[in-house]
């Protein structure tokens, strides 16, 4: 990959272009770039066989106007503070995109959790909890689980933040397990989001997800679930990848089949059912959509001339650069950005800390048909901004959710 941009740099030039656009002055400019707290910690971890080992941890909120701060927690290598502020900023907008009564928040540890035993990533979880607690909490900031951390993470942080409290306060996270206050429907909510966003961008060009072939860049808890989404609809799914590599079907790969054999393997790799290839080749198949659902910028300035799909739906948090962004619209590919596209996570986050707060529950019926709602009718609203500044959905997107957080910000005034 060629690193044109690091993501805090595309996520302030895109702050920079709606700024300009609506006309607000320096002072507002910098309020909206720049984060509201943030807080590094030590975070030492007794290893199994006795030894110590020190990480460091980050929980960045960016903005509080619209609400508490809301936002994952990433457990990888390269984690480190700037990333963090990053998709923090990214968490702002797309909390206000879908509109929902929340700022953004975001937190890492800079641990790769394939290398350390349950016990150990515990004790880590419960170290970072109490260290950031005096920043978190049901009406501060909300965290939920991102690259790295899973619904037992959650689980580990509310228990060390109720414990501490003296009480069990299961809405200080969401995307724990049923059992202790989750949700239904959260596990599956960020694929089902880019699944809605993927099938109204293509209503807009007359077509379904019948009609269709896609490559879903990334296979684990959100490319998964959407690629077996995809094909339940009708899809072609014609490559997925991972990180060990990728593998291609003409006509479509046999998703069941997929799966069990991810099961098993652990790795898309060596599935008999269609041909490796590289990521790299996967991101410039023949396909008509493409879905990037891993990390960071793997659409940069060196790879987006060569992509083939007429749609890009970002179902991961800034997988383009700014420099790449620009050359796909030069070129007439409509990228559904990541604030609107894979919002459905958040969405069904706010479902879960609703039905917490209120100790009262919904079926998944009740889930499925509210987090649909709520994504057609941001979709719809991002794509009349667009169509009426004659902007990209991206600039839509941004547009319409800085707007809303400076309204907050004017409303609410300056203290003191």
């Amino acid at each position: 990959m060629l690193p044109d941009d690091g993501p805090l740099a595309t996520a302030r030039a895109q702050l920079a272009g709606a700024v300009r656009r609506l006309g607000y002055d320096e002072g507002m400019h910098q309020m909206l770039a720049t984060p509201r707290r943030e807080i590094n910690v030590a975070i030492p971890l007794r290893r199994d066989d006795g030894t110590t080992e020190l990480f460091h941890g980050y929980r960045v909120q960016h903005n509080v106007s619209r609400g508490p701060g809301k936002g994952g927690l990433r457990y990888h290598p390269a984690v480190d503070v700037d990333e963090v502020r990053a998709l923090a900023m990214w968490m702002t907008w797309k909390c206000a995109v879908v509109e929902l009564p929340y700022g953004g928040a975001k937190g890492g540890v800079t641990i790769d959790p394939r290398q350390y035993s349950q016990a150990e990533l515990e004790r880590v979880t419960r170290r970072y909890a109490s260290e950031i607690m005096p920043m978190i909490g049901p009406e501060r900031d909300i965290m939920a689980p991102d690259i790295g951390t899973d619904e037992r993470t959650m689980a580990w942080v509310m228990d060390t933040y109720s414990v501490n409290q003296g009480y069990t306060i299961p809405a200080v996270v969401t995307g724990k397990p049923l059992e202790v206050g989750g949700s239904l429907g959260r596990a599956t909510a960020t694929s089902r989001g880019v699944v809605h966003t993927t099938r109204a961008a293509l209503h807009e060009a007359g077509l379904d997800l019948p009609d269709v072939r896609i490559a879903v860049q990334g296979f684990g808890k959100v490319g998964g679930p959407a690629a077996a989404m995809y094909a339940e609809a009708g899809a072609r799914v014609e490559a997925v990848s991972d990180e060990n590599g990728a593998v291609h079907r003409d006509g479509g790969l046999h998703m069941h089949r997929l799966r069990e054999h991810v099961a098993r393997a652990g790795t898309v790799v060596g599935f008999d059912g269609g041909d490796p290839i590289t990521n790299d080749e996967l991101l410039t198949l023949d396909v008509d959509v493409l879905v990037p659902a891993a990390v960071e910028h793997v659409l940069h300035a060196g790879n987006a001339d060569q992509v083939k799909a007429h749609w890009v739906v970002e179902a991961a948090n800034g997988p383009t650069t700014g420099a790449a962004d620009r050359m796909l619209e030069d070129r007439g590919v409509i990228v559904v950005p990541d604030i609107l596209a894979n919002a459905g996570g958040v969405v069904v986050s706010y479902f879960e800390w609703v039905q917490a707060q209120q100790a009262y529950w919904w079926s998944e019926a009740e889930i499925e048909a509210r987090l649909a709602e709520r994504m057609l009718h941001a979709y719809s609203e991002v794509a009349e901004t667009a169509r009426r500044e004659e902007l990209s959905l991206r600039d839509g997107a941004l547009l319409l959710s800085v707007h809303r957080v400076a309204e907050a910000h004017r409303i609410r005034g300056l203290y003191p």
